[in-house]
């Protein structure tokens, strides 16, 4: 029996029937998946057959927090959704945080799973163990800003905390995001999911308190963990105070910060325009997430006399390249009112930016002309034009709306005329913010990830930030980059996706204690009995779980791999000039991670390691595929 931590119980909710039941947590699955994206991929592979259509009513939508959520634990107000992805058709697990993710817990669930496919637009109203399914016609259409305003008056009860779709997801947009207050569900088309169950939101409010199997044990293990914080050089003295747009002036001094669909990358600086200074004049205080004492989210208030006077908005790091250095934009101002109208309307900021830099090169190529535009001058550094086209796409309206609303993948599907090899994308998720030609890891990740091109699956903090732990790497090399993106996909996804704790105190504070102090908070929380080698064999599992899955879903050994550009044109300027990831290198590390993982050369689980993290199952679908 859980001792704490845990609620013990799984929410299941059936839109075609309408049925409403409660389920008990297996133990057994909290040991061996601890929680979150853990326990997302459990019971996504034990549910959801590789092949499904994702926008069809056999998908379903996983919502899982983990043990930590709701404690005093910091930075642990983080939920896990997981469903198979529209936009890939790979496992498409998102992460968020705010307050959402503790009111679940506090309503007395570790896990809501949402099946089936209401006929009428409806909202799930969670109140602890009352749970109702009730009519949203009148809400479709409404941005989320202000659907979480209409909920929370006709429910009179301000207190609820709401994660719900916008035009975008209605519109079944493969780049739509699921808004909670303004935090998002952000990447992997996720929000097109909910929108094709005709799930207008989830409204929750809970009135519980998550139990402590060893109150002082954990008061150790939480005093251990603030400490460390405490003693990063970054975390309080630079990330609580400038959030993650800090990483601008990291990356361009790498030479790395992508610029113009990575044609131009190391060529042009936009420290000067998207760097600290220029955030710090436009700071309006931070936001925090339940029980943080970081608050790196960093509010931001568009000035000047142009149309983007007054918005506020949080951009963090990935939207500074997204509507900036992708697309050739220096107006910080369109960037802030960009993320705020890609909040309202229900769209993940990257996959949205990479995907108008990806049709702002083919304009300047000439694949895309005047007359495909509708007379629009799409060249990059057109920050009017990239901002008109987030409601285009939202709202999948004809022409370049409908044409882009399904992400640079199915855009050049839709072109043709060579475009693909334009598209910066893995497995149909566009590519992060940082070219990975001058940082192989991390590269390697974004190949190699169950979600796809996702930095955030196996983040190369050694690469990135220099951290030399567990060793120092050369970020140019390609030996070694197989061991050790394996270790950084285990490890975060065990100290991070799964307890639940923000990734950031992985990259800035915990590395080389991260194991340890999962294990402890963990432990002492739950009342179960892990080792930091127990945390490193759950990464391990979850892993390879996920990666048989996506086999069952018909990917192989050669969607690990890059955009042509990646592989044959080298950077042109700056530190990382010269360098690239040729064919042959990619196949070494492709070769080194595949062993150290022990898969065959397909990529493909073998046996043996299958059986040694008890993924019978696992063995069960590949047998059925013929693959062992």
């Amino acid at each position: 029996m859980l001792k704490g931590g845990y609620m013990g119980k799984i929410l299941r909710v059936n839109l075609t029937t309408k049925k409403i039941t409660t389920e008990e947590l297996p133990e057994k699955i909290a040991k061996d998946y601890i929680g979150g994206a853990g326990f997302g991929i459990k019971y996504l592979f034990d549910e959801v057959p590789g092949d499904v259509d994702p926008l069809g009513e056999e998908n379903k939508l996983i919502f899982a927090s983990g043990p930590l959520s709701g404690t005093s634990a910091p930075c642990a107000s983080r939920i896990a959704l997981t469903t198979k992805s529209p936009l890939t058709g790979a496992v498409g697990m998102a992460l968020s945080g705010g307050y959402f993710p503790v009111e679940m817990k506090f309503a007395g669930y570790d896990i809501l799973i949402v099946e089936g496919e209401s006929e009428e637009p409806v909202y799930l109203w969670i109140k602890d163990d009352k749970v109702s399914i009730r009519p949203a016609k009148k809400l479709w259409g409404i941005n989320t800003f202000d659907t979480q305003v209409l909920i929370k008056d006709e429910l009179n009860e301000q207190n609820a905390r709401i994660a719900c779709i916008g035009p975008a997801g209605e519109n079944l947009s493969k780049m739509a995001s699921i808004i909670n207050e303004k935090r998002a569900f952000g990447r992997k088309g996720v929000g097109a999911v909910m929108g094709s169950k005709n799930l207008k939101a989830i409204a929750i409010r809970g009135t519980g308190k998550v139990p402590i199997a060893n109150e002082q044990a954990f008061k150790e293990a939480r005093s251990f963990m603030l400490s460390a914080m405490k003693k990063s050089a970054h975390l309080y003295p630079q990330f609580s105070k400038l959030g993650t747009p800090m990483v601008v002036e990291v990356t361009s001094a790498l030479g790395i910060f992508p610029s113009e669909n990575y044609i131009t990358t190391g060529e042009k600086n936009y420290v000067g325009d998207l760097g600290v200074e220029a955030s710090l004049e436009r700071a309006k205080g931070s936001e925090h997430c339940y029980g943080c004492p970081v608050g790196c989210s960093q509010m931001k208030l568009a000035r000047g006399s142009s149309k983007y006077i007054s918005a506020l908005s949080d951009p963090e790091y990935e939207t500074y390249y997204s509507f900036g250095g992708e697309t050739g934009v220096r107006n910080l101002d369109s960037i802030i009112f960009a993320d705020q109208l890609c909040d309202k309307l229900g769209l993940d900021t990257m996959s949205v930016g990479v995907t108008i830099g990806f049709a702002m090169e083919l304009f300047e190529k000439g694949i895309l002309t005047l007359e495909d535009t509708d007379g629009i001058d799409l060249k990059f550094g057109n920050h009017e034009v990239m901002v008109d086209l987030i409601t285009e796409i939202a709202y999948r309206r004809e022409g370049l709306g409908a044409l882009l609303c399904d992400g640079s993948k199915a855009a050049s599907e839709k072109i043709g005329k060579g475009s693909g090899k334009y598209a910066m994308h893995v497995k149909g998720l566009e590519f992060p913010a940082y070219d990975p030609r001058g940082a192989k890891a991390h590269g390697l990740n974004y190949a190699t990830s169950y979600t796809g091109a996702d930095h955030n699956r196996g983040y190369a903090f050694q690469e990135i930030f220099g951290a030399p732990f567990p060793k120092a790497y050369d970020r140019f090399a390609a030996q070694g980059k197989g061991w050790l993106t394996k270790w950084n996909q285990d490890i975060r996804c065990a100290t991070t996706d799964c307890p639940t704790m923000c990734g950031f105190l992985m990259d800035m504070a915990l590395p080389d204690v991260a194991q340890k102090n999962t294990a402890d908070m963990v432990s002492s929380v739950s009342g179960l009995s892990l080792t930091p080698d127990d945390i490193a064999k759950i990464g391990e599992r979850v892993n390879n779980l996920a990666r048989t899955f996506n086999i069952a879903a018909g990917f192989t050994r050669a969607d690990d791999t890059f955009p042509e550009r990646i592989l044959t044109e080298p950077i042109k300027g700056g530190p990382s000039k010269g360098h690239y990831i040729s064919r042959d290198e990619l196949k070494e590390m492709l070769d080194e991670y595949y062993n150290v993982r022990n898969w065959t050369m397909d990529g493909i689980p073998t046996r043996e390691k299958l059986t040694e993290l008890g993924l019978e199952n696992a063995i069960t679908t590949l047998e059925g595929l013929g693959l062992i």
